[in-house]
């Protein structure tokens, strides 16, 4: 079998040898919110790797292997106007290819890839789309954009709310959806899956644009252990070093969790045969993060409908390693896209910027208009502090904050048999009482990977993982 450059969902092999649970592997999972490289929960398990050719055999062994491609640093000598032309053609044509002759579901954000895949559909295609956005219950209202982008292309459109504690009542399904591999507070869209399905025929997503349309933010020559560091401060979660740290010496293990994890990123970026290293970052990011996290997530629609990712598209992984990273900073191929091909949709606001749009956005951080920014933030803090009128911004507080969450929460953590002979109750205690008493913020993504190996913990005692 055949793996894409960036696969859409996990593939699972056997291997020989050691069938006890890879502890080394769920420490680091606890310290980023999902497994790296080839790891599973088990030794004996493996995932296969992005562009390979693969043979297993009849009892799902891995026979042999052989790669078939890699990612690359080899830019054209072209212009910004240029590299967006060829994106152009290559981002319509495999749009118009794979959308052809369905009924499309879009989701709508305020951000720029979902924009740009509304700049890409054709108008004759304008019939075959429904659009939709959804915001958190008492949360700011995000689907004004998608409103916005709707409108100027004419999409129906549909708004849908995401209503305070629903994980409780989903995480059972999510659970045999994910397998575990991905924390349950993050895909928000399982609260609403079974409503947006029934808009169409297909899921059109925009997955992964921000990534290979955007620097990495490092000078083009930082050295390996730059690099390394980097990453470290990009991949480990708030409060999830910590979580790491105190599994690793409750199993008992050799070294040190961050040795380990840092002799783990070294090893694999040396072996991205790129110099650039904004480019190399990028590829790893595609070859391990994308798999690994934003791929699992994604079967939540894919259990539904199918679904096409342009940006998972192996085409435009090619196209990327051809473009000069002086014009992957900043999203500037992407904007300069939207504002060639539907100057409208340019002008609506960009969630990041708000108020201004992709033609004034640098003028941000003017200082004219510290000011505004000034008194938008104290008027914030004044709902917040004096009316108690605090706008949901996070993922986590719609699903652990408030006493019907909490009790819900605190079953998994403290009434689990399971779990506790698999994580120490004192370090579940540790971690949830830093949650609640001392920084929620800091340590939510700790809760969270707690919760997920609660219900890893008795999937595995049902032998269903």
């Amino acid at each position: 079998m055949r793996t894409d450059i960036i696969p859409d969902r996990q593939t699972f092999y056997n291997k020989e040898g050691d069938t006890s649970l890879n502890l080394k592997a769920i420490c680091i999972f606890s310290a980023i919110g999902f497994f790296l490289e080839k790891d599973t929960y088990y030794n004996n398990i493996g995932v296969l790797q992005p562009f390979l050719n693969y043979e297993l055999d009849e009892n799902n062994y891995l026979k042999n292997s052989e790669r078939y491609w890699q990612w690359h640093y080899d830019p054209k000598d072209i212009s910004l106007d240029q590299a967006t032309e060829e994106f152009a053609d290559l981002y319509e044509s495999i749009v118009k290819v794979n959308l052809k002759d369905r009924n499309v579901i879009l989701p709508l954000s305020g951000g720029l890839d979902s924009r740009t895949q509304a700049a890409a559909i054709p108008k004759d295609f304008n019939n075959m789309v429904k659009s939709y956005s959804y915001k958190f219950e008492k949360g700011f209202d995000e689907t004004k954009y998608g409103k916005e982008i709707a409108g100027v292309k004419s999409y129906p459109f549909s708004e849908y709310i995401i209503k305070k504690g629903y994980l409780w009542n989903v995480i059972d399904e999510l659970a045999n959806i994910n397998k575990c591999y991905a924390d349950f507070i993050n895909p928000r869209q399982m609260a609403v899956i079974k409503e947006v399905q029934l808009l169409g025929d297909i899921f059109f997503l925009g997955h992964w644009g921000d990534v290979l349309f955007d620097g990495m933010g490092v000078d083009d020559d930082l050295s390996i252990d730059g690099q390394v560091n980097v990453l470290i401060k990009k991949l480990v979660k708030r409060g999830g070093k910590e979580l790491a740290e105190a599994m690793w010496n409750m199993w008992g293990l050799e070294s040190n969790f961050e040795a380990y994890f840092r002799e783990r990123l070294t090893g694999i970026l040396q072996n991205i045969k790129i110099d650039n290293a904004n480019s190399r970052i990028r590829a790893f990011k595609s070859m391990y993060w994308a798999p690994r996290w934003t791929s699992v997530s994604m079967e939540i629609f894919s259990r539904y409908k199918p679904i096409y990712l342009p940006y998972y598209d192996d085409k435009m992984c090619k196209l990327i390693c051809k473009i000069p990273e002086q014009f992957l900073n900043g999203r500037q191929i992407q904007i300069n896209y939207i504002k060639m091909k539907n100057p409208r949709l340019a002008k609506i606001p960009w969630q990041t910027y708000e108020p201004l749009n992709l033609y004034n956005y640098k003028d941000f951080e003017n200082p004219g208009r510290i000011p505004g920014r000034a008194f938008n933030k104290a008027t914030n803090l004044f709902r917040e502090k004096v009316m108690n009128k605090k706008k949901i911004t996070r993922n986590w507080e719609i699903q652990f904050v408030g006493e019907k969450n909490d009790s819900s929460l605190r079953k998994y953590l403290f009434e689990n048999k399971n779990y506790s002979e698999f994580i120490a109750p004192e370090i579940t205690k540790i971690f949830y009482d830093k949650f609640r008493n001392e920084n929620s913020l800091n340590y939510s993504h700790s809760v969270s990977m707690l919760l997920s190996l609660s219900v890893f913990a008795n999937k595995k005692s049902q032998n269903l993982i």
